[in-house]
């Protein structure tokens, strides 16, 4: 059955412009849809996170800073982000669509690959790798699923989006996020993820293409789990008979189990892998992999061990005051049986009460998901009434009552008005300890606003009733409009009555009013300059400085609207004043021919005309209308006259 006709997002236009036709991947954190960008006309590959974490305000804001950080890092081998952005309960990344497919499509085809062939998609996937630690990220969740291989051969890392700053930690949730069979031992003890986490992970993928399945199965994600905390990665060669011993040591090397064995980072172990490939022969890169592993890579295939998800993690050992989230222990069923059962960090065999009691602890634990233990002593208050408070309101009630908020998140609410808290995490009433933190949950308004009409109302006016009804007052454009009152709405887009997600930007087409025809007003007196402008509905602004034109002294030089210029009411012309022309020496031409002196005329600034009385007498000027050495405006005319009889 296509469980794409079933997809509500399918055949719908996020944001008004990304098209979703097809959906092609589903992962534990978000679905990934083929789209064309209606805009640009570009196909690229949309991901959409799952609604219940986009209902998550601190996850979307996380969300959405890695993607800008992602989306800084070029480079040839990583997918590359285009765009973010939120449309109701969707939130989404806009990133290039990659025509191909994945390595674990390539792994469940074919099972394990020539030597050569797993480095030739290795160290593409290095180089990327490489290229984000020396940027300051972290992937975080390397795996087949987010290698994709292209039909023109070409290798891309996909999904950053776990990705994190280098050295930024979080092990107090008691869960970490990532895959199963990828997960290093120190992410799983104790929730941190460097640069050498991926490391790991890209040691496993390179087991995985040796030999066609993973290092560490189990029946069970717990199983797997806690084969990587206390089992090494196997030699591939022992699945892989013959297989070069550098590239065992390659593996041993990327997933040690003691991070500071490995390569610091994806640069360090790109350089190995080059070593290790100039270092094998020709016939050990293209040894034929055994065709045995048929079965165990069918089973690896269909694995819920592949899924990006929120797992249960072990912690340190428990400190006396210190709460911590329950290690991760399995019960004997689930136990490998040559592992010693240890108690959750100390070190030492149980006793069998001790031991009985540790157990069902632990099932109750795994029986909760998270597994959290508090140990409920000091002080206890109970939330108070928020409900239909503002914000601020609400903190000042929380501080009041001894409290913090932990975080504010976002919903819709059909019932409760925009801004004001519609739920809190505990509940009013509940107990909580007297220095506890409360999550207040604001309202969006409804899950879909219609637009208001706001034409023919003000700017100002439209703005707060569209910021009202739920929606973002958007850009401001100005048009003629002879029905319009100046400064009023001539309409919207989307339009009036449309349905539109909150925050949803509206653009706002403003009237300019009738247009006004700019009289030219150049030679006229300021004050009739003025009088005729101000008559026609637009303000004056006489220019501090006065120019030389030859325009007479006083008048209008010139004017910053020319004629004929469409204005609005209330628009400002700006006039320059004339000085009058400027005074300039006439240069003596008497005694040149006709073109030297018109050349030396018209470069002093001046309008040169010549009269020839008898033009068989030759072209010597004998006189000029202004002697030369004298003065006159620059601009004028000067006669010249060629020879008499």
């Amino acid at each position: 059955m296509d469980t794409t006709l079933q997809d509500p997002l399918v055949g719908q236009v996020l944001d008004g412009r990304y098209r979703v036709d097809e959906r092609i991947a589903v992962g534990g954190m978000a679905t990934v849809y083929r789209a064309v960008d209606t805009r640009l006309d570009r196909v690229l590959a949309l991901k959409v996170m799952h609604p219940d974490l986009a209902r998550d305000a601190t996850f979307v804001e996380r969300f959405i800073r890695e993607a800008k950080s992602v989306a800084r890092l070029a480079h040839p081998n990583v997918v590359g982000v285009f765009d973010q952005g939120a449309q109701g309960a969707y939130v989404y990344l806009a990133m290039e669509y990659v025509e191909g497919c994945t390595l674990r499509d390539v792994l469940r085809e074919r099972g394990a690959l020539q030597p050569r062939a797993a480095l030739d998609i290795l160290e593409p996937v290095l180089a990327a790798l490489g290229a984000a630690h020396r940027a300051g990220f972290v992937h975080r969740d390397m795996k087949p699923e987010n290698v994709l291989i292209g039909d023109d051969g070409r290798v891309k890392v996909a999904d950053f989006g776990l990705v994190r700053a280098v050295g930024s930690v979080t092990n107090t949730s008691g869960t970490v996020l990532g895959t199963v069979s990828y997960l290093a031992p120190e992410q799983i003890e104790y929730g941190t993820a460097d640069t050498r986490a991926d490391v790991y992970a890209c040691g496993v993928v390179l087991y995985e293409m040796l030999t066609g399945g993973k290092p560490h199965g189990g029946d069970t994600p717990a199983q797997v789990l806690f084969r990587h905390l206390n089992a090494d990665v196997p030699a591939p060669s022992a699945l892989f008979p013959g297989l070069a011993v550098e590239l065992d040591e390659l593996v041993a090397s990327a997933t040690a189990r003691n991070p500071d064995v490995r390569p610091h980072d994806a640069v360090e172990l790109l350089a190995r892998t080059r070593e290790v490939r100039a270092a094998l022969c020709a016939e050990q890169l293209d040894a034929a992999p055994p065709q045995a592993r048929t079965e165990h890579r069918a089973a690896d295939a269909s694995s819920e061990e592949d899924r990006t998800d929120v797992i249960p993690r072990a912690l340190p050992r428990e400190e006396p005051g210190v709460h911590h989230t329950a290690r991760l222990i399995l019960p004997p069923e689930e136990r490998p049986e040559q592992e010693p059962v240890r108690s959750a960090g100390r070190g030492v065999p149980l006793s069998r009460r001790g031991l009985l009691a540790l157990l069902l602890a632990v099932v109750a634990v795994l029986g909760v998901g998270a597994g959290v233990w508090y140990i409920n002593s000091g002080q206890f208050t109970r939330v108070p009434a928020l409900i239909g408070k503002s914000e601020t309101e609400a903190r000042q009630a929380l501080d009041k009552a001894g409290l913090e908020v932990k975080s504010v998140r976002h919903d819709f609410s059909d019932t409760v008005a925009r801004g004001t808290v519609i739920k809190t995490d505990p509940g009013t009433n509940e107990r909580i300890r007297g220095n506890g933190s409360v999550t207040i949950t604001l309202s969006r308004g409804p899950e879909i606003v219609e637009v208001p009409d706001v034409v023919n109302k003000p700017l100002a006016r439209a703005q707060r009733e569209l910021r009202k009804a739920g929606l973002a007052p958007g850009v401001v454009t100005r048009e003629f409009d002879e029905s319009v009152a100046q400064g009023s709405v001539i309409r919207t887009d989307p339009a009036a009555g449309s349905s539109r997600s909150p925050d949803t930007a509206v653009s706002l087409v403003v009237s300019k009013g009738a247009p006004i025809d700019v009289p030219d007003v150049t030679g006229d007196a300021v004050e009739d300059a003025t009088a005729e402008l101000e008559e026609a509905g637009l303000k004056v602004e006489v220019a501090d400085e006065r120019i030389h034109s030859a325009e007479e002294a006083g008048s209008v030089a010139r004017q910053s609207a020319a004629e004929g210029t469409r204005l609005a009411r209330g628009d400002t012309v700006t006039l320059t004043v004339s000085k009058g022309p400027r005074m300039v020496d006439v240069p003596d031409v008497v005694g040149d021919n006709v073109d030297d002196a018109t050349a030396e005329l018209e470069a002093a600034g001046f309008v040169v005309q010549v009269e020839k009385n008898f033009p068989f007498l030759g072209d010597e000027v004998e006189s000029q209308s202004v002697e030369g050495g004298g003065q006159a405006p620059e601009g004028s005319t000067i006669t010249i006259k060629t020879k008499g009889l």
